[in-house]
């Protein structure tokens, strides 16, 4: 029979947060792929796991994916760790994951720590709807290109930056996307120097330390959407033939609001006064 992979959640920082589930499966698989095996292997000797570990990082994961797959295939179950956090997420481990389900091999998810999930539930900006944009790129222009991409985006956006370019960073964001832009910045997540600054793009990067440490999570709110225009004066007109041709009034809300360019509902609203 083939094994299984279990891709594994691993604390951001204290080692409190991981599950007990983890432990354990930690322990019981024959292999464990992680990120970097010198960092995990402080995290195993905390909770006397002694499993042996094989290096899976992004410059060798695309070679060393066939093998650990090949090795599932022959009954060995594998856990896939990162250095902290969910693998996958800006982190390597898609191209296992994927190979894995291609071949047939059962793939396990054992939830947990996650910086995105953790700074999404204190941030204080709505979570309905976020987009995740990994990490911001290095090199200036691109930087500045890629905060431009954004700027009429409505979600709330979650990006990972270096510490060390934090205030430039910042300084191309308020470049493209204003001042006035409300984000957060949160800093060591779940680690003893925890912190977490709140406020509008330029009144944050007045407050950021010349010399940023640590890990660095961004959030930025999305664009608020313009306040629609009044309805034209022959909207009414519009309505009242689609209402005589028979058409429901869902159907009539749809067709308006797209031609006209209007919010959905407020057509729909005035639809069902005009029938009533």
């Amino acid at each position: 029979m083939a094994g299984t992979l279990y891709v594994v959640a691993t604390p951001l920082g204290n080692l409190e947060d991981i599950s007990a589930r983890a432990i354990r499966i930690l322990g019981e698989v024959q292999l464990i792929a992680a990120e970097d095996t010198r960092h995990s292997r402080k995290l195993l000797a905390h909770f006397d796991i002694h499993t042996p570990m094989i290096s899976y990082y992004d410059q060798i994961e695309r070679d060393r994916a066939p093998e650990l797959v090949e090795r599932l295939t022959t009954g060995t179950s594998i856990a896939l760790i990162s250095d902290a956090g969910t693998p996958g997420i800006a982190d390597p481990g898609y191209r296992l994951v994927r190979a894995a389900a291609e071949a047939g091999i059962p793939v396990v998810p054992i939830p947990g720590p996650s910086a995105v999930a953790a700074v999404l539930s204190v941030c204080g900006l709505p979570t309905d709807r976020f987009a995740f944009e990994g990490f911001v790129p290095a090199r200036t222009s691109a930087r500045q290109r890629f905060f431009a991409s954004l700027v009429n985006e409505e979600r709330t956006i979650v990006v990972y930056e270096a510490a060390r370019r934090l205030p430039a960073c910042l300084q191309d964001l308020i470049g493209s996307l204003g001042p006035e832009r409300e984000i957060v910045v949160a800093r060591e997540l779940t680690k003893v120097f925890e912190d977490v600054l709140r406020g509008r793009a330029g009144d944050v990067l007045v407050r950021v330390p010349a010399n940023v440490k640590g890990e660095v999570t961004l959030v930025v709110a999305g664009t608020k959407r313009p306040v629609p225009s009044a309805p034209p004066e022959d909207l009414d007109a519009a309505i009242a033939r689609l209402l005589a041709e028979g058409l429901h009034t869902r159907d009539i809300a749809d067709r308006l609001a797209a031609e006209y360019d209007l919010h959905r509902r407020e057509v729909y609203e005035r639809v069902v006064k005009r029938s009533s």
